[in-house]
């Protein structure tokens, strides 16, 4: 029996048609993956679904009957709920005050503390979570923190559970624990909606699979028919003969063009030493916690460095702060490309000039043509999916928010360029375009410097890898000789002595 049912659900902005007569099921103790890339209309979907939005046209049925919600507290009282990617938890707060923050139990004026505790407990045995409920969430990790928010919603009713790229920030254990949460769920009965852009978690856990594009459904397939090829084709119009548009014709040029010497910071006991040469894509390895953001940002100057030197063609630079960085010749391409990257209330046009104003102004006054130019420059070059230059960040998908800060470095024309985990939260299709335009960057003789979690990515387009274990460089493996366990054996090595 379906526990929810949408039917023929439309919803347009100014310019955009986001949704188009969408049809999606799920049944009772089903995981239902939605696909489709960053823009597709996953968002807009389940915004409808949880309130946030009201569609132009169209039903949804609940359990059969009529279901309309005006605001998100009426999706929760009806037993939808949600687990961001982005979590909404209350560091300062306990984990049960966490969990059951909209209905804490009172006795007279007061929480009922016992009461508060002993119904927290009930819901972190349900879902294995090892954790005193006193604890304060400033004190959980990444992989704890998630199940606190899967504890949120499973402390009331739940008939619908939708998880928004839950395994983002989680190592492949803690993914492994997640999946095994899921698999109870379902046995209970509980319907998932299950929104990635890793295609090979689809496999462990989904049972059927839809793929949106442009705001419509392109196919709904039983996950155990569906190939990897077929989805990729569904999701982005086109197959991709390679994940991995590696080429053998671009290759780093003998010519050192970033150096870092005995480079220091207050994050890490250890001095870290490489050289990046032109025309290279060089990536970093490590473990979570192996100190490989925080050396991109001691290079960057985004945190101050202890010690060490770092050289530009053979020349000794000084980098103490992001402006020093930037006016020698690097970009950084931040994790948090939200809060780091972008002004998210402000335009594209503003967010694309803002690192290069001199070259979109004159005499104190910015040069309107200029800005709209170059941003429409980038709009085609980019495909970045906007109504228009003028369109607020915020408003835009991960990978188009993604592709408008590496638009604003690529104005800058930066002769470095530093990314952190360049492709986390975007969809295949996105990925891709990435991808070339890595080797876009590297064919014009430009350092591209790559940290990322995901080793095949780091496999697929780098040409060496560095990697970092416990702070240090533990190991740098060339492109003939790359292997995971290589790779790991050196990242676990500072570890296991």
């Amino acid at each position: 029996m379906a526990v929810l049912e949408i039917n023929k659900l439309s919803k347009s902005y100014p310019g955009v048609q986001a949704l188009a007569a969408v049809d999606l099921t799920v049944e009772r103790g089903e995981c239902h993956a939605l696909l489709g890339e960053n823009g597709a209309g996953k968002s807009t979907l389940i915004k409808a679904v949880c309130g946030f939005h009201r569609p132009d046209s169209g039903a949804m049925f609940l359990d059969g009957e009529r279901y309309s919600p005006l605001t998100p507290h009426d999706a929760m009282a009806a037993g939808i709920r949600v687990v961001y990617q982005e979590f909404n938890l209350l560091s300062f707060l306990s984990i049960a005050e966490n969990v059951f923050f909209d209905r804490l139990p009172r006795k007279g004026p007061f929480v009922d503390y016992p009461k508060l505790y002993r119904d927290a407990e009930a819901v972190l045995e349900r879902i294995g979570l090892r954790a005193s409920p006193r604890t304060p969430v400033e004190f959980l990790g990444v992989a704890q923190m998630q199940m606190v928010e899967i504890a949120k919603a499973l402390s009331g009713e739940c008939k619908v559970l939708i998880f928004d790229e839950p395994t983002a920030t989680l190592s492949p254990k803690d993914s492994g624990r997640l999946f095994e949460i899921i698999r109870q769920l379902k046995s209970e009965g509980i319907a998932i909606i299950y929104i990635s852009h890793h295609l090979n978690e689809i496999y462990e856990i989904a049972d059927r699979l839809t793929v949106l594009r442009n705001g419509e459904v392109i196919g709904v397939r039983d996950v155990a028919d569906a190939g990897i090829p077929e989805i990729v084709k569904m999701m982005v119009g086109r197959s991709m003969e390679a994940e991995y548009p590696f080429s053998e014709k671009v290759g780093p040029k003998n010519r050192v063009i970033f150096e870092a010497r005995n480079l220091r910071f207050k994050a890490s006991a250890h001095e870290v030493s490489f050289a990046l040469r032109e025309g290279e894509l060089l990536g970093i390895s490590g473990l979570v916690g192996s100190k490989r953001t925080e050396t991109l940002r001691a290079i960057f100057g985004a945190d101050p460095k202890q010690g060490g030197d770092l050289f530009i063609h053979g020349e000794r630079v000084e980098i103490n702060t992001p402006r020093d960085a930037v006016r020698a010749g690097l970009s950084l391409l931040t994790e948090d490309r939200k809060s780091q990257g972008l002004i998210l209330a402000l335009p594209l046009s503003q967010n694309v000039t803002m690192a290069a104003l001199d070259k979109a102004s004159a005499h104190g006054f910015m040069n309107r043509r200029e800005e709209l130019r170059a941003t429409g420059q980038y709009v085609d070059e980019l495909s970045i999916k906007t109504p228009s230059t003028e369109q607020l960040c915020r408003n835009l998908s991960g990978g188009n928010q993604q592709k408008a800060v590496l638009a604003k470095w690529l104005y800058r024309d930066s002769r470095i360029i530093l990314f952190d985990e360049p492709t986390r939260g975007i969809d295949v299709g996105a990925k891709y375009e990435i991808y070339l335009l890595l080797w876009d960057l590297v064919a014009k003789g430009k350092g591209v410097l790559i940290v990322s979690s995901d080793l095949n990515e780091l496999m697929g387009v780098c040409h060496r890898i560095l990697v970092f274990s416990n702070g240090k460089i533990a190991g740098e493996v060339e492109r003939k000789d790359f292997s995971q366990e290589r790779i790991l054996g050196y990242a676990y090595r500072e570890y296991i002595r």
